[in-house]
């Protein structure tokens, strides 16, 4: 997609939200009780960004970071283990993760996250 703002044109090749308008980021995504839930805000060639919601108690198994990433707790508390240590992460905390480093998350809490993936 093509979005043009005061004459700058901006390319986000996909996205379902409509550029210059304001959203409440935690609002975007919703909890599921069976499975982790992943909305995607934007993303293209360079990274992209995908929020994630998690139901206390739910959890992504050990893998690999696709690419570098910044990981952004919204809300709740999770336990972020990166290369087998774990991390507690609340509201408001972040963490950079290289490429192909392995981790995994449980969450404490009912949780929701940002991921910004920067493909470099």
């Amino acid at each position: 997609m093509i979005y043009s703002l005061k004459d700058k044109t901006y390319i986000m090749q996909t996205t379902n939200f409509k550029f210059g308008e304001v959203f409440r980021l935690a609002e975007q995504v919703e909890r599921n009780s069976e499975n982790v839930t992943f909305k995607g805000v934007v993303n293209n060639a360079a990274g992209g960004v995908v929020l994630v919601a998690f139901s206390e108690g739910q959890a992504l198994t050990t893998h690999l970071a696709p690419a570098e990433l910044m990981v952004n707790v919204l809300e709740g508390e999770i336990e972020f283990t990166m290369n087998d240590k774990p991390h507690t992460m609340a509201a408001g905390d972040f963490m950079l993760v290289g490429k192909d480093v392995p981790h995994s998350v449980l969450a404490k809490t009912d949780a929701k996250l940002m991921l910004v993936k920067l493909n470099i």
